[in-house]
């Protein structure tokens, strides 16, 4: 929904929801989606964040009369599709993910193909009146980037999606955009190495020259298309778990010319002080399909473990005073968690940023961790969970 005043297109991910098939996003679509906008927005437009797999777009790209039933569903219930989660191609959900969730990395034809795919498909559905995204993978995995050709294959392989881009912009009119999401424990994780990428990488004249040779630009319009279709998922959540000072990480995007395609409102998990009663209470939180990279702050500065039970395993062998944030996606609207915390404060700074700037014209709450949440912090149903999570922010950026 457009919340009027420049603060942009806010939605959930519907990644929350059973969707790794086309039916079951389907499923997830039809049900849960009407239910929440009759609550929230039922007397305006609803935009629609798209969860979809490698396999559900390989469904809708060869059947046509799949995509009009799409776009017939989303005109008939007042809803516009404007932007499609692309991060997981394959099985998300009641499946060990780990590390694979970055496979393939962009380094592959089939991660290109498959976003190609999907800015197709976005073209023909996507809402009038909004330049939708695709939110994608920060690149690979860091231990899987052996050297400096793994990056000059991302950036290829990136260069031909904007080629992409570009031709579906001239042929369609449709200007789709590509957002990469920076996450802990991946090639694009901080701030800074975001920038120094696309500073040094995808905004220099080698992209540049590229791309004028894939599309027919001259340089200085290759260097403007891909700043125009290429930018980032600024996941507030994320960056908190690398403890960053929001603010001045936003402004550094911004001052760098890197549009944020897409603010995703998230929380995580924050530890203010490690004891064994908190490492017991935390225990719960370790069964997950999901990585839980988690970043610890103590005299000597940050230390990084990929996932929770590695940090506790740390602490209990060596214990001493110490943060953590850990990467679980917790319910935006909660802050104390009794013997711990959620990194909602750093997104009320985020909302905060975003409310006197402007910085996106489109925003998400992503908390897709509902089915592996510990069952004390599951009150009410999946639709009481998200409409209460899209109330809390709306609140955040419209009240005086």
């Amino acid at each position: 929904m457009d919340l009027g005043n420049g603060l942009g297109h806010l939605t959930y991910s519907t990644l929350v929801h059973p969707g790794d098939t086309w039916d079951d996003i389907w499923a997830s679509l039809t049900t849960y989606v009407p239910a929440v906008k009759e609550r929230v927005a039922p007397d305006r437009r609803f935009g629609v964040s798209l969860r979809l797999s490698a396999a559900s777009v390989g469904r809708l790209q060869a059947d046509a009369t799949e995509r009009r039933r799409l776009k017939a569903f989303l005109d008939d219930n007042d809803l516009y599709l404007y932007t499609v989660n692309a991060f997981p191609y394959g099985p998300f959900k009641n499946t060990v993910v780990m590390e694979d969730v970055y496979e393939p990395d962009w380094r592959t034809d089939a991660r290109v193909e498959y976003t190609m795919a999907i800015a197709d498909i976005l073209a023909e559905v996507g809402g009038e009146g909004v330049n939708p995204s695709i939110q994608t993978a920060p690149l690979g995995f860091k231990p899987r980037v052996t050297g400096a050709d793994v990056v000059d294959a991302y950036t290829t392989q990136v260069t031909r999606t904007v080629a992409h881009l570009v031709d579906l912009e001239a042929r369609t009119g449709r200007t789709v955009t590509l957002a990469l999401e920076p996450e802990p424990h991946c090639y694009l994780e901080t701030t800074d190495e975001t920038v120094e990428y696309f500073v040094d990488r995808l905004f220099g004249d080698n992209v540049a020259e590229d791309l004028a040779g894939r599309t027919g630009l001259s340089p200085a319009e290759a260097q403007r298309a891909t700043r125009r279709h290429v930018g980032v998922v600024f996941d507030v959540g994320h960056q908190s778990v690398q403890f960053e000072d929001v603010d001045s990480s936003l402004q550094q995007l911004a001052d760098a010319g890197i549009e944020v395609f897409k603010l995703q409102e998230a929380a995580a998990l924050h530890v203010p002080e490690v004891t064994p009663a908190v490492i017991e209470a935390l225990r719960p939180f370790t069964d997950t399909v999901y990585l839980t990279q988690t970043v610890q702050r103590d005299d000597d500065g940050l230390t990084r473990f990929l996932h929770l039970t590695d940090a506790i395993a740390a602490w209990e062998d060596e214990p001493k005073r110490c943060e953590w944030r850990t990467h679980f996606h917790m319910p935006v609207f909660l802050d104390d968690l009794g013997l711990f915390r959620t990194t909602r404060f750093v997104l009320e700074d985020a909302l905060a940023f975003h409310k006197r700037n402007k910085l996106s014209s489109q925003l998400e709450i992503e908390t897709y961790t509902w089915d592996v949440l510990p069952a004390h912090l599951k009150d009410g149903t999946i639709v009481d969970y998200v409409c209460r999570e899209l109330e809390w922010v709306t609140a955040q950026l419209t009240s005086d």
